[in-house]
Formats: C-alpha cells, structure tokens, sequence
C-alpha cells in the first residue's frame, strides 16, 4: 500500500530524512496492511516514538525522532612531567620530530619502557619505527592503520639466472596476479582459510568488512607497498638452513589493506571518546585490555594480521603456480602490531612495534632497502634494550611530496637502469633517494640482528600513484 509525500506532511512528518525511512519501512515490511493501518501507527510513532523503538519494523524511524543518548563514560588523564629513559638506535639518522613523538609517549601514564629504531621518523602518535611497551592497553595509533604489515620472502630451488632468462614471464605473471590500490581485486577466484574465520561473524565491524576481505585477498596496497623478484645470496650458516649460494627469490610487502584501517578508524575513535589525553597526545588514547572495546580490537587485530599474512601467502602462491618455481624456503616478519610479550623476568606488557619488527634471539626477519638497493634476511640476537626489536626497514628520508617536488619519472628511469632494476608502476614518490642508506642502518643495529644473506631487487611491481 503506497503513501505519498504529501499525506507524510500532513501527519507532521517534514524533514526528509523520516520521510524517506518512512516510504522505505512501508514499501519493504506493509504490502499487506491498509493504508487506514499505516497512517494511524506513522501519526502514533511521531508522538511516542520511544513506544517503537524495539520494534523489529519501526525501531530505525523511531530512533530518528527519539535517539538514544548515550552517556559514555571517559577518564581523564594527564601526562608524566618527564619522560622516561628509552634507548635510541643510530640516533645521528634520525630527525628530532620523530624523538619529540617518542619522548611524548614516553610520558603516558601506561607506558613501563621503549625503543628507538635507526630508521625511525614522524608518524601520527608514536613515530615509525617506535617500539613502546605498556601496562593492560592497547594503543591503536601505536599500532598503525595498517595493521600487521609484513614482509615475506620466498627461496625458490633455481639459480639467480632465472631472473634473466625468463625476465619476460616474470613480468608478465606480475602484472596478470597481482593488483596494487585502494578497491578492486584480481579477476580470479581466491580462497583462504582465514576468510571462513568464526571472528568475522562476532562483531558489527568485522561482519561489514567481511565483503571487502574477500574482494582484497592477495592485493597489495599503495605507496611502499611491493612485490618484486631479485636474487639473494645466502650466507655460510644461515637462518633457512639452504647450502650458501645465490637462489632466485620473491619479496612483498603490504599490509592487511582496507579491513586493517577500517579496525584502526574504529577503535581509534573510541579510545579518543573514553581516554582523553592533553591535545598533543591524542593520538595515544588507549583501550584498557580489561574493557570489551579493548578486548573487542585486540581481536580485530589479530584476524587482520591473519588477514595480511593470508594475502601474502597467495601473492606467493599464485605466482609459484604460474611460473612453475618451488618454494624451497619463507621468512616473514610483520611490524604495526602489539605483541603481549615477557620484558623482565615475569612481567608482561604489551609492545607496539610501529615500524619495528620482532628481533628476540634466533627470530628470523627481513629488513629491505628501496626498490634499487639491497635487502637484508637477519636473524634476532634478543637485545632487551631494544625490548627484542630492530628496523622494519631503511626508513624514509624525505616525505612523499618532498621526492614528488624534487625527482622526475626520467631520473627515477636513469637510475633503474644503472641498478639493472626493472620497475612496473611505481613513482617517483619512492624513489631511492627518498630513503636513508640501508647500509648505514645496518651498522647502526648490529646489536639487535644479525645478517644470514643479502638481497638485490631486479623486477619490482608496485602500485603506480
């Protein structure tokens, strides 16, 4: 039974939006009642809407005209006025902002104790490459947007001269499976264990982006975010147990894409609403782990490092199958994660690494450079000044619209080509130049890993901005 526009203004409904909830709940749930029906329970909901409100059809308008007021409760906190010691890794490298942020944080309330890397610079809240351990919380800024952002390195059982003799299948396979930005996803059917993962189905969040999980699966995101083939010299005695010699290997790098920022948003927004911090420390509000919110995201957090882990393991899968290679061995280390780890004899914290990555003692990990430099495969020695950490990386530095102001696409070119790099998509926003010299970091955490074999890049597939 239809009602018109006019006879809702007559009943007093006048804004647009009840108007149209009104027609949308009449045409989907009152094919059967009179119109007689429906104007007398439209006029009593505008008058007793609360009446309605647990009503399965009226409940949404009612709550247009009555909304509930929630009376969220927030503690207010204030900060230490000095900050805690922490240890800083090749402190030359790093620019003062990026201490600034890591000395804040060093003031919270929570915090027991943090870290430094050498590829450290600003971020949002806790710098890029800051280690911060703190008590029963979860910092969801100190985590990141991209939740469990990893690196994974594939050994396949052929030599270095693969990459040559086939350099066109290569390609080609790079550019047929895999998919770099923000929406869309490879034009083939995938599936994952983690896609049927009972997680999904327990919070409103997650049921929503179950969708965009499965549309996402083995993509990559933007900006840094890569794969790429290249050779790897593995050192006597090395972490993966392979002879010494050069192999053939595939390395990528992305994160768990728009179900890890949608989390971050979220529970973000709700730490703000209930932890509320000095102006310049906002982006530190954090969820009591003894709280359903705090609860509620550390589980989000961890099915998305699942989730990014997942979308790894098929980028490598699938260009496995194509190629015809045989994986002959995989590390992989992830960083924008909180770990609930030992620090001192029987006391526990939690640990943010936010462009750090794990280093505890016999921990394998991958520490990459730039498109056009070397990458190194290490192995934890379990430093505890450095709450067991070292580098996600190089470390930029200079911002993305820094490198797009001062490089061009020909230099970027030039440059390839002198390295015998290949590159599909891409920009000059990552350009080598734009990040510090990985042989300089190196040294600067010598401490923290040691090295089991070096990485050179040859064809690399990023997202082109």
């Amino acid at each position: 039974m239809g009602i018109q526009l006019k006879e809702l203004s007559k009943l007093g409904y006048t804004n647009n939006v009840a108007r149209s909830l009104a027609i949308n709940i009449v045409s989907k749930y009152c094919k059967h009642d009179s119109k007689e029906q429906i104007l007398t329970t439209l006029s009593d909901l505008l008058e007793n809407p609360e009446k309605y409100k647990d009503n399965e059809r009226w409940g949404k308008l009612a709550e247009h005209f009555a909304p509930t007021v929630s009376n969220k409760e927030f503690t207010i906190h204030n900060l230490s006025e000095n900050y805690l010691p922490y240890k800083t890794y090749g402190g030359k490298f790093i620019e003062s902002l990026a201490k600034q942020q890591m000395e804040l944080a060093m003031r919270l309330p929570v915090t027991i104790a943090g870290a430094l890397m050498p590829d450290a610079h600003a971020g949002y809240g806790l710098p890029i490459g800051g280690v911060l351990a703190v008590e029963n919380a979860v910092i969801p800024y100190a985590v990141g947007m991209d939740i469990g952002c990893r690196m994974s390195l594939t050994i396949f059982d052929v030599k270095a001269d693969f990459l040559k003799r086939y350099s066109h299948q290569i390609k080609e396979a790079l550019k047929e499976y895999t998919h770099f930005g923000m929406e869309g996803g490879l034009p083939f059917t995938q599936e994952h264990r983690v896609l049927d993962r009972p997680e999904f189905q327990l919070t409103s969040l997650l049921k929503q982006i179950h969708g965009k999980a499965v549309r996402q699966l083995g993509t990559s995101g933007g900006g840094n975010h890569f794969v790429e083939f290249g050779e790897i010299e593995l050192f006597e005695s090395n972490i993966t147990k392979l002879p010494a010699g050069k192999y053939m290997a595939l390395l990528s790098h992305s994160g768990s894409r728009g179900m890890g920022a949608a989390i971050a948003r979220h529970y973000s927004d709700i730490a703000r609403e209930t932890c509320k911090l000095p102006r310049e420390a906002q982006h530190f509000a954090w969820l009591g782990l003894d709280t359903e919110a705090g609860q509620e995201y550390w589980m989000s957090m961890n099915l998305a490092g699942d989730f990014a882990q997942a979308c790894h393991e098929q980028i490598h899968l699938n260009l496995s199958k194509v190629l015809g290679l045989k994986p002959i061995a995989n590390v992989n280390n992830h960083h924008n994660f909180a770990w609930r780890e030992e620090i001192e004899t029987n006391r526990y914290a939690i640990v943010h690494r936010k462009g750090a990555t794990p280093a505890a003692k016999g921990i394998a990990g991958f520490i990459p450079g730039s498109m056009a430099t070397a990458g190194y495969l290490v192995c934890g020695k379990g430093e505890i000044q450095s709450l067991n950490s070292a580098s996600h990386g190089a470390g930029r530095a200079m911002s993305r619209q820094k490198a797009k102001e001062q490089f061009t696409q020909s230099a970027l070119k030039k440059l390839l080509s002198q390295q015998q790099v290949t590159l599909i998509g891409g920009s000059v926003e990552e350009m080598p130049f734009a990040y510090k010299d990985i042989d300089k970091i190196m040294p600067a955490q010598e401490s923290l890993v040691e090295i089991h074999g070096r990485f050179v890049p040859r064809i690399v597939r990023m997202h082109k901005e």
